[in-house]
């Protein structure tokens, strides 16, 4: 297992960064929360690049660069919730240009004379108001539902420029058996490493933007970037960051090779992003100081959508306990 970018991954990480630094900057991101614009080119731009089509659990590493790079740039489009939640539980399922959502509870199955139906609320599903399609997971397996037969409402979040939904399934009856071809536990495993990887680009993008403020900002006729307290606050950030990354991406990995280590290192990388943003959200504040709390401070938009990830699918505390209970059972 390797655990540095080869040649070819390092040139797609660069050719990821200068699409989505021309394609989604932040005045674009600002111009979708202040005016309501519409996401939908910049996602036609990443259909049209193919970067809806790595859904092979062989391409988790390429995926996983484009979800830092697109946490980096606070992607407004419904990217994260289709390739990495939507895609595992429904593979084959959505064509390129559809957009995909996963609900993961709330949700139950039963049989009936003339087939299946669901019924049930799902709450906090990432992008449900704008899918295409739906993956639902049920006790009694998953099924893939068209976005008309179900009531989506979108909820007010954190972070403007995510979209988060609750869903109703009224009766909705279904074609078909449910997929047997679908591990539930394991599509779970890329969800919860999409989620990390987009929480590190976030985190990321704060301490660039920290590091450019505190090499500009003068106090007392110096750069407060050289004074001591600064720098190690930048530090524990740049540290906090690199810890995260490198979990995440062996969780890619062990994904990606069919690991069987792939359940921990998921709930691993999740739990270190989490504790990122926490550490990333607060230093990078008080780099900035007073200017960090306003609303034309683009951090902003960085620091919502680490800390919106951070609730999605289980924070930091949560995976920390399943961890202890995955390696307490190694040892009877």
């Amino acid at each position: 297992m390797l655990f540095e970018f080869d040649s070819d991954q390092r040139l797609w990480q660069d050719t990821v960064r200068d699409v989505t630094a021309k394609e989604c900057p932040s005045t674009l991101i600002r111009n979708i929360v202040d005016n309501g614009a519409d996401p939908g080119p910049l996602w036609k731009v990443f259909v049209g690049l193919g970067w809806t089509e790595l859904t092979d659990p062989e391409a988790a590493v390429e995926l996983g660069i484009v979800l830092e790079e697109l946490g980096r740039a606070t992607d407004p489009t419904p990217y994260l919730a289709t390739m990495s939640q939507f895609a595992p539980l429904a593979p084959g399922v959505a064509e390129p240009d559809q957009a995909g959502a996963a609900v993961y509870s709330g949700v139950r199955a039963h049989r009936d004379a003339d087939g299946w139906v669901l019924h049930g609320t799902a709450a906090q599903v990432l992008d449900g108001d704008r899918a295409d399609l739906l993956a639902v997971v049920t006790e009694a397996g998953v099924f893939v539902v068209t976005a008309d037969k179900v009531t989506a409402t979108r909820s007010p979040v954190f972070d403007p420029a995510l979209h988060i939904a609750e869903v109703r399934f009224d009766q909705v009856r279904v074609e078909g058996d449910p997929r047997s071809d679908v591990d539930p536990a394991r599509a779970r495993h890329m969800a919860l490493t999409g989620l990390a990887l987009t929480t590190v680009g976030a985190c990321q993008r704060v301490l660039d933007l920290a590091l450019d403020h505190v090499k500009n900002r003068q106090q007392f006729g110096v750069a407060i970037g050289s004074f001591q307290a600064v720098q190690h606050r930048a530090t524990d950030m740049h540290i906090a960051i690199e810890r995260a990354r490198a979990l995440a991406y062996f969780a890619a990995l062990t994904i990606a090779e069919d690991d069987p280590r792939r359940s921990l290192a998921a709930s691993m990388a999740k739990a270190a992003a989490g504790e990122c943003q926490s550490l990333v959200f607060r230093n990078g504040l008080q780099l900035f100081g007073a200017m960090g709390f306003t609303w034309e401070n683009d951090l902003q938009f960085a620091l919502k959508r680490a800390r919106a990830c951070e609730h999605l699918l289980g924070g930091a505390a949560e995976h920390r306990a399943l961890i202890t209970e995955e390696y307490r059972a190694t040892l009877v």
